[in-house]
């Protein structure tokens, strides 16, 4: 079993930063791929980034690549999302997932075992 609590969503203004924490419990944070997905309202939950275990493998949605970055500190169970030049478009509720059936990133929401509860990120233009 694993708990997934995210934080630091706001409100900013566009070409602000934020950066997201996602805390995980459990033992097997270390052996879990990491992803960030968001949701904007009537919109279909979309792929933002996912991190290997050691963090050696990384992949984006071309619209935040250049702008956000994924890490990770096994020794924090932490993962995050550090979002920069923000714009109104990445307005949604932010959720991270843990990946424990496979070693390789997927950008499909159906890869992932756990789920956090979600943090809203709004950018005002």
């Amino acid at each position: 079993q694993v708990q997934l609590v995210e934080s630091g969503g706001g409100l900013v203004q566009a070409g602000d930063s934020l950066r997201l924490s996602c805390a995980a419990s459990g033992r097997t944070f270390s052996s879990s791929v990491m992803g960030w997905f968001r949701q904007a309202p009537g919109k279909e939950r979309e792929f933002v980034a996912a991190i290997t275990r050691s963090g050696a493998w990384i992949k984006y949605v071309d619209s935040v690549k250049g702008r956000f970055t994924i890490s990770r500190d096994n020794t924090k169970n932490t993962v995050y999302l550090q979002m920069n030049s923000l714009k109104p478009e990445d307005t949604a509720v932010y959720y991270c997932a843990a990946r424990l059936g496979g070693p390789s990133l997927s950008s499909l929401p159906s890869a992932y075992d756990y789920w956090g509860q979600g943090t809203q990120v709004t950018v005002s233009s």
